[in-house]
């Protein structure tokens, strides 16, 4: 699959004012962001690419502050080049080491995930995905049945595995992040993880003790409803993939309407990663 770059410039636009271009962009299927120097650029497959859709959700900034963009078209091999000469470790808490299998391992640390990222998202480079495995040091996943809703490159997932889950499901709709799922978790040696391709509508007729769903603002509500259905009550549910203003308030209100409390939240430059509770 081939992806477009878009590439962002904003000249004299405060952090908050490209954060809401991100924001903008990733509910339209943008699922990938990379700062710049002048700006940044963003990825979305390109049968997925709507110019007419790009152009109405920038519309209401244009005349808020200047910004341009050029695009690109990103073959399949030239991408995953693109990574792997851009990819460096990562460490999450001095306990994960992140690293792809041009790496070296680094035996000191308590867990150790290998991710090939390809063209799927969640290298844990974000800070999304960071946040995400910050919070999940921070909870008991020890027999643990866990859902991983836009699972990626399968990261959380694995975490999870790693941290003792029974049996993790990890649902992406693209291909390409099915395929990275499955190819991840066998280099990890974690043999308990379910990737099924699609959305809300393949999520198993089960219950869940944890979920997992680092997408999107818009795509969170979207699929709440779903994921309060299939979460054990006490059950707990981690959120992110959207901002702290205004976003985490308007989480906590559609959270609210399916019995899913607030417990607490982490942020990084304006990201959120929240937990929450199904209430019993």
């Amino acid at each position: 699959m081939d992806y477009y770059e878009l590439h962002f410039r904003l000249p004299d636009a405060e952090d908050y004012q490209q954060d809401l271009l991100i924001d903008e962009l990733a509910a339209i299927g943008f699922d990938t962001f990379e700062e710049k120097a002048d700006g940044f650029t963003a990825y979305i497959p390109v049968n997925q690419f709507n110019k007419v859709l790009l152009d109405e959700q920038l519309l209401p900034y244009a005349d808020m502050f200047a910004f341009n963009y050029d695009v690109n078209i990103i073959p399949q091999k030239n991408w995953n080049q693109e990574w792997e000469s851009n990819f460096e470790p990562i460490q999450i808490s001095n306990q994960i080491y992140v690293r792809a299998t041009f790496h070296p391992s680094r035996p000191g640390f308590p867990y150790e995930i290998i991710i090939d990222p390809k063209m799927a998202f969640g290298t844990g480079h974000h800070q999304t995905t960071s946040m995400m495995l910050e919070l999940m040091l921070e909870n008991d996943f020890e027999g643990k049945s866990v859902l991983d809703m836009g699972c990626g490159t399968g990261i959380l997932a694995i975490m999870a595995a790693k941290l003792g889950a029974q049996k993790v499901t990890a649902i992406d709709y693209d291909e390409v992040c099915y395929d990275s799922t499955i190819e991840n978790a066998a280099l990890n040696r974690v043999a308990n993880i379910l990737p099924l391709c699609g959305s809300k509508e393949v999520i198993p007729d089960t219950l869940f003790d944890i979920i997992l769903a680092n997408i999107n603002r818009n795509i969170l509500i979207d699929q709440m409803e779903r994921y309060a259905e299939v979460l054990k009550q006490g059950g707990e549910i981690y959120f992110s993939g959207f901002y702290a203003e205004p976003d985490l308030d308007i989480i906590k209100t559609e959270a609210a309407k399916y019995g899913l409390n607030y417990s607490n939240h982490k942020t990084k430059q304006d990201w959120v990663a929240a937990k929450f509770i199904k209430a019993n």
